[in-house]
């Protein structure tokens, strides 16, 4: 459920680089062959399908020269390429789309992406080397300790924790252990995604995101859970969040936070629409959590709302992502 606020003046509405009215952005991609990849092998297949069908259908609206494909094995990206598409608009989710692999192969056989590129996805993607970067770069985020295969389960470890697939998206294989006893099988659950796994210290306070399109950062959403912890089901059931549009944040505290994302966002390189998710204790200390660089485009989505806040329309943020993909050296 979406909660806003009275809309900004134009004044308040962030300025984007390219400051392009949405005629002009219709008008540019012309008759390009674009082709949206959906669907994917990952267990994030099902929200792919959604980002992707949701994207294809704005297009389509538009009377752009637009063709989808469902992506259900990984041959089926090279006859994406036998297609020559002018520009690929990324819904993949998760491994194999959102890492970097897909990312490359396009770059390889010179078709433009949308979205951020081969670096900045597997960086972003691989949250402990995410993490590393950020707080090499002074960014503040929770302490954290990479597990992988063999290594024993920690004894002394200050609980509660959040454990994490450290290659894996949308929540999923995520747990919030709070009792010592539940931590082997948190590791358990969260490694049939993956061998590595993050224990995050789990930070409470309000959870925030904040969109970054084409590098400045967009009104901050307050996500409000329906239950204690913000896991899958509250992230893509109906009815089990609540979405506040702008958060309720005093304004030098705003200013900070689209600081922080817009700076996360540098750091790792990336490009396009990527989210940044954070949190704030009660005392007003901002952490941030994870940097999303393929964020979903469904209808509970965070950007599309961030952005429709701003003044931009769905549609709109999607012909921006094909022209930032199309210009990019």
């Amino acid at each position: 459920m979406i909660t806003r606020k009275a809309l900004p003046g134009k004044k308040d509405m962030p300025r984007l680089k390219t400051e392009l009215p949405f005629a002009s952005c219709r008008e540019q991609i012309g008759n390009r062959k674009i082709i949206v990849v959906m669907g994917g092998v990952s267990p994030e297949r099902e929200i792919s399908l959604l980002t992707g069908q949701a994207m294809l259908k704005a297009l389509q609206a538009e009377k752009v020269n637009v063709l989808g494909v469902d992506i259900r094995r990984k041959t089926d990206l090279l006859e994406v390429v036998k297609r020559r598409p002018e520009v690929v608009v990324n819904g993949l989710h998760g491994p194999g789309g959102e890492d970097g692999l897909l990312q490359g192969m396009l770059e390889w056989f010179g078709i433009p992406c949308t979205g951020s590129g081969l670096l900045a996805s597997a960086l972003a993607m691989n949250k402990n080397a995410a993490k590393l970067l950020m707080r090499g770069a002074g960014l503040p985020t929770a302490d954290w300790m990479l597990h992988t295969p063999g290594d024993p389960i920690p004894k002394r470890l200050a609980l509660p924790v959040v454990v994490k697939p450290n290659r894996q998206g949308s929540a999923i294989g995520v747990s919030l252990v709070r009792q010592q006893k539940r931590l082997a099988e948190a590791l358990a659950h969260a490694r049939q995604f993956g061998e590595e796994v993050v224990l995050e210290k789990y930070l409470p306070g309000k959870e925030i995101s904040v969109g970054v399109l084409q590098g400045r950062a967009l009104p901050v959403i307050e996500i409000v859970p329906k239950k204690d912890f913000y896991d899958y089901e509250a992230k893509y059931v109906a009815g089990m969040s609540e979405h506040i549009i702008p958060a309720r944040l005093p304004a030098g505290v705003t200013r900070l936070v689209q600081t922080l994302a817009e700076r996360a966002a540098a750091v790792l390189g990336c490009k396009g629409t990527p989210r940044i998710d954070m949190i704030i204790s009660s005392a007003g200390k901002v952490n941030i959590l994870e940097v999303n660089t393929l964020p979903g485009m469904t209808a509970t989505s965070l950007l599309p709302e961030a952005a429709r806040y701003a003044g931009l329309s769905f549609t709109e943020v999607v012909l921006r992502l094909i022209l930032d993909a199309w210009e990019r050296p």
